[in-house]
């Protein structure tokens, strides 16, 4: 199977990069200001947060990086793995008419949200100048995480994506869980508010991990703590395994419910 993959990738490369090409045209299509909004989006929620929130969370040091940094992370989990949910179904007129690999279509989906997370860390730049944090070496090592956040994203995106052919109902029951999510974790709000007995949730949700390594890169300019690194790593490619064996175990059958 992994042979398999690798050698699709290789013959089907130039697919990919035309399936992300129109994931993002599509993403801003009939959008005055288009791919401008991976800018504004970001800092535009950052200003309307800091401003509601900065007084009652004024003991996080420069509060606009702390949950840009936390937004960021999270937009790419939950917009990358909503749309490669979707991406399937959305696809099925055209893998029922000619063969092309169908994990592609859900790394097109996730890949074009990784290209506007990209553009979004330009506004936390921005921030992080304006604010006077310094830029550190660190930042390089945030690369590691963020790898670790895309191999999350797309086995979410996987196993979202095949549930999604037979139930069309998890659309909406995600939409529910990753509310849930968002409000579960310190991402506009400090993490020593949450009561000692619930803590534990933090400490074993991987996607909450991976934003302490990139706090700790962007905001804080020091190493992560490796086993923090790790854990959300393991906890990546068991998601991206587990995904891998229901396409590939259901794959055949999609034809029969889209």
């Amino acid at each position: 199977m992994v042979k398999e993959i690798i050698h699709d990738l290789k013959n089907y490369r130039s697919l990919l990069s035309e399936l992300i090409r129109r994931d993002i045209k599509i993403k801003y299509r009939r959008s005055v200001l288009g791919i401008f909004w991976s800018f504004l989006d970001p800092l535009l929620s950052m200003i309307v947060l800091t401003i509601v929130f900065s007084t009652l969370f004024h003991r996080i040091p420069n509060y606009p990086i702390y949950y840009l940094t936390g937004l960021l992370a999270f937009q790419l989990f939950s917009n990358g793995s909503k749309t490669a949910m979707r991406s399937l179904v959305g696809s099925s007129g055209i893998w029922k008419t000619i063969y092309v690999p169908k994990f592609l279509y859900v790394l097109s989906a996730v890949l074009s949200n990784f290209v506007t997370y990209l553009l979004s860390l330009v506004v936390l730049f921005v921030i992080m100048a304006i604010l006077n944090v310094q830029f550190t070496i660190y930042i390089v090592f945030a690369s590691l995480p963020i790898l670790a956040l895309i191999i999350m994203t797309v086995g979410a995106g996987l196993i979202m994506g095949t549930l999604n052919v037979f139930f069309r109902d998890m659309e909406y029951l995600y939409n529910v869980f990753m509310m849930i999510l968002m409000y579960g974790m310190p991402i506009f709000y400090p993490a020593d508010i949450v009561p000692a007995s619930f803590q534990f949730i933090q400490q074993y949700n991987p996607l909450y991990q991976l934003i302490v390594c990139l706090r700790d890169c962007f905001l804080y300019g020091q190493m992560y703590s490796l086993s923090t690194l790790l854990f959300g790593f393991i906890s990546a490619i068991i998601l991206l395994i587990i995904g891998i064996l229901l396409l590939y175990k259901y794959q055949d059958r999609f034809v029969l419910y889209v």
